[in-house]
């Protein structure tokens, strides 16, 4: 994945979000990641035209997005739509500050909670991690949704997932 959409949706004359370097490369999807492989995270509260929350994991020299509309959960019984948005650079997972009106993304955008985390597994439709910040601990998973009924039509989005806390001691 590339940089480039992130960048064509904003005007870094006027908007205080970072550029980054656009350095992305390295192993990720459909292998089985070492225990000990220990990358950050972080959840920005983003209260643009809707509240939302973004939460971000670093993969392969970038911040792999998406967007919860109500936040994530502790609750193992909670199933949090994900929403799939561009990659951010690594220098966002650092970013708060206001957007300013007329801009992509216009609004608030606050750390809301940040960390490491292990991935335990990972291929195109599942990524299974276990995070360590202050508020989101345990395990985790993102579940890619796929719409296998025609009734609701052809295409399916592959942008839409879950975002599901896993059963362990680290639940509410």
């Amino acid at each position: 994945m590339s940089l480039e959409i992130y960048k064509k949706k904003r005007s870094f004359i006027v908007t205080p979000e970072p550029k980054g370097k656009g350095t992305e490369s390295g192993p990720h999807h459909g292998e089985q990641v070492a225990r000990d492989d220990k990358r950050i995270f972080v959840v920005q509260k983003h209260d643009a035209s809707h509240l939302h929350y973004d939460f971000r994991l670093e993969a392969e020299g970038i911040l792999r997005s998406w967007a919860v509309p109500k936040g994530p959960s502790m609750d193992p019984a909670d199933k949090r739509l994900a929403i799939q948005v561009e990659d951010h650079p690594m220098e966002y997972a650092k970013f708060h500050g206001r957007i300013p009106k007329g801009n992509y993304g216009a609004g608030k955008v606050e750390i809301w909670d940040k960390g490491t985390y292990e991935t335990k597994f990972a291929d195109d439709d599942m990524w299974e991690f276990n995070l360590k910040g202050k508020r989101l601990k345990g395990m985790f998973t993102l579940i890619r949704i796929k719409n296998r009924n025609p009734k609701y039509g052809k295409k399916n989005n592959k942008n839409n997932w879950l975002l599901i806390k896993k059963k362990d001691r680290d639940e509410n």
